[in-house]
């Protein structure tokens, strides 16, 4: 449900801006008022799969939403793939939403506000690099795939009208695991979640929960700490390879994955270390700041900057 300050009665809202996280299940909300109050609500897509009730139950969220009542400025972070033409070309949380002409949809719910949208991932990224005081800055978030984004002299990197930065596809074993976008051994398909429960499965001769690789790395199962070692080093390959490319000041390491595995992220800077060449340090490696708060907050950034 909205939540919102108390204001004087009939107290008029300078126009402000908006900040949209649209996720497979939730949608987060997070307004600036003209003078400088946050406003935050969010709501649970309904059992549905469908475009137009979703963006009918959105519409009908934000007339409800203070923060909403009078923006000038939308920002909005998508997990979806988007295309040239503005068009959503994949989502698997909401594949409904395939073939949506996302632009004109957003731009329809706010007439008269300026409205741009960026991968969520991207977004997260521009909010760490922010929380962080860090203008060039690269950000992986490890959960159910492996997404993230680049920050580079305080702006994203490629940027939202060329596309988002899809570092979960970074081949990094053309011999390795299948991806699901077809490929073999991008990223995502060895570092997720999912991919180092599988793995860790594989080693172990049976099905392996969260919950139990979880128990297998404090009881230091051999399975377990292997499975994890290969996600790890696998990260850190990725991020070498990033840094040697466009030399970030700072890596950041986040997602739920990351926040459910405390061994993951010093592993991954063991790795690193490993990466070093003469002269050239790989970056050196933190915990993200905003958890789940990131894409969020970068929505926010981001409707401030139109």
């Amino acid at each position: 449900m909205p939540t919102a300050p108390d204001r004087q009665p009939g107290a008029a809202a300078a126009p402000g801006r908006l900040g949209i996280d649209i996720g497979g299940t939730k949608v987060a909300l997070r307004a600036e008022t003209g003078d400088g109050r946050i406003e935050e609500s969010s709501f649970t897509w309904g059992p549905h799969q469908d475009a137009d009730r979703d963006l009918a139950d959105l519409a009908a969220h934000l007339k409800e939403f203070p923060g909403a009542a009078d923006v000038r400025a939308v920002g909005v972070a998508v997990p979806a793939t988007v295309g040239p033409d503005e068009r959503i070309t994949a989502w698997p949380s909401r594949p409904a939403w395939s073939g949506l002409a996302l632009g004109p949809a957003l731009r329809a719910l706010f007439p008269g506000a300026a409205v741009a949208w960026a991968d969520d991932g991207d977004l997260g990224a521009l909010a760490e690099a922010d929380a962080a005081d860090c203008p060039h800055l690269l950000y992986v978030g490890v959960g159910t795939g492996v997404g993230g984004g680049l920050v580079l002299n305080g702006s994203l990197c490629p940027g939202p009208d060329r596309g988002s930065f899809e570092i979960g596809h970074l081949v990094i074993d053309q011999d390795g695991p299948e991806c699901v976008c077809g490929r073999r051994g991008c990223l995502q398909a060895t570092a997720s979640g999912p991919a180092t429960l599988a793995h860790a499965a594989a080693l172990r001769g049976a099905p392996v929960t969260f919950d139990e690789l979880r128990a297998g790395l404090r009881d230091r199962l051999p399975w377990a700490v292997a499975a994890l070692d290969r996600t790890a080093r696998a990260l850190a390959t990725a991020i070498t390879g990033v840094g040697e490319l466009v030399h970030p000041e700072r890596a950041v390491l986040g997602g739920g994955f990351t926040a459910g595995i405390p061994d993951l992220l010093p592993r991954v800077t063991t790795h690193l270390t490993t990466h070093h060449r003469p002269g050239h340090p790989t970056p050196p490696l933190s915990p993200a700041r905003l958890s789940g708060l990131s894409s969020l907050r970068g929505a926010l950034l981001l409707a401030r900057r139109l």
